[in-house]
């Protein structure tokens, strides 16, 4: 029996998953190891956090299927040299012939004093509820800031916005405009809406450090209740463990197929691999295909072909609940349309 572990029930990970399922070998089985019981939407995370949505939109069953088992726990270890898994409360070690890495990231702090102690997150499950029970404790007129303007800095703050109008909301961003990846028309469009909605944007921060009541910026130091952090990511510390060659990210290089190429039965995908895209559910999905196409082949011995490169499809992000932004067929729209266009996403994304 061939033994595949799947390490992460994210988009990357139930991508591969499923694209195995609709054709599985008999000889083949699968663990998915994953530390809930679900396959948890990230991209959703901020609505748990602003207390807008309920913990059931933002997750999805996993499959069942008669060769699939599930281990929901957190890893411990990835021991490449024994091919083993280690997780916490297992009695034993988890062998496998062929790893799937899909562990996804965890907050950069950029070693700057107090950020890990005293702030809020949304990169996990556990900790996006966290954040909204401490955002929607507050009395009225709490005071909630917003560390790093990217996409989930911008939904976080906007959603908060909508959920709760009574706050005072800022906004801390290291540029000098908001989503600077994105298209000067949308950058615009978010600027002016914070405006309207009364968040305070505060361009050219410099974090100094967190206290559990403020946070200190270029000299400056503000009151505070809860403070957000969505100022960068970095692999998860699992992988940026492993003895494998790495990037400045500190994210796993690999090859055409992804695959490590000095351990070819590993593959990665999403936060955790090297790519000229930026991190996103969408990059990992995608890339979650394609392993699954490669490992098809692999498990009926035949030589894989080669994947065709990612084609992205555009970004999308809301404001609140009537109003978004994104890059659609390559061109920057903003307003109701690329907010359905979202919604729509998530909804097909509910129904693989």
């Amino acid at each position: 029996m061939k033994e595949v572990v799947i390490l992460g029930g994210g988009y990357g990970g139930m991508n591969t998953l499923h694209g195995l399922l609709d054709q599985i070998p008999e000889d083949v089985h699968i663990t998915v190891v994953d530390r809930n019981p679900y396959h948890s939407l990230k991209t959703e995370f901020y609505t748990i956090a602003a207390g807008t949505e309920s913990d059931r939109h933002a997750r999805v069953d996993f499959p069942k299927h008669d060769q699939v088992t599930y281990v929901f726990d957190e890893v411990e270890k990835i021991d490449t040299e024994n091919e083993t898994i280690v997780v916490k409360g297992g009695e034993k070690s988890l062998p496998y012939d062929y790893l799937l890495i899909g562990l996804g990231c965890e907050d950069n702090y950029h070693g700057i004093e107090g950020a890990r102690e005293f702030t809020e997150s949304v990169q996990t499950f556990s900790k996006a509820r966290s954040a909204g029970f401490a955002i929607n404790n507050l009395g009225a007129y709490g005071k909630v800031t917003v560390v790093g303007a990217g996409l989930s800095g911008i939904e976080v703050a906007s959603e908060v916005r909508e959920s709760r109008p009574d706050l005072n909301i800022r906004l801390l961003d290291r540029g000098d405009t908001v989503l600077k990846a994105f298209d000067s028309k949308i950058q615009d469009y978010v600027e002016k809406w914070f405006k309207d909605n009364d968040v305070e944007v505060i361009h050219g921060a410099n974090v100094e450090y967190v206290e559990k009541d403020g946070v200190c910026n270029n000299g400056v130091c503000y009151l505070n209740d809860v403070t957000v952090w969505t100022a960068g990511v970095r692999p998860n510390f699992l992988v940026r463990e492993l003895p494998f060659e790495k990037d400045d990210q500190e994210k796993v290089i690999i090859n055409d197929f992804y695959q490590v190429p000095s351990h070819q039965n590993v593959y990665v995908v999403g936060d955790c691999a090297a790519s000229e895209h930026s991190p996103s559910a969408q990059l990992a999905g995608q890339q979650g295909e394609k392993v699954a196409d490669v490992l098809n082949a692999v498990l009926r011995d035949r030589v894989p072909e080669r994947p065709s490169e990612v084609k992205l499809k555009g970004a999308l992000g809301s404001l609140g609940k009537n109003d978004g932004f994104g890059n659609m067929l390559q061109k920057p729209m903003t307003g109701v349309l690329p907010r359905l266009a979202k919604s729509g996403v998530l909804w097909l994304s509910k129904r693989h």
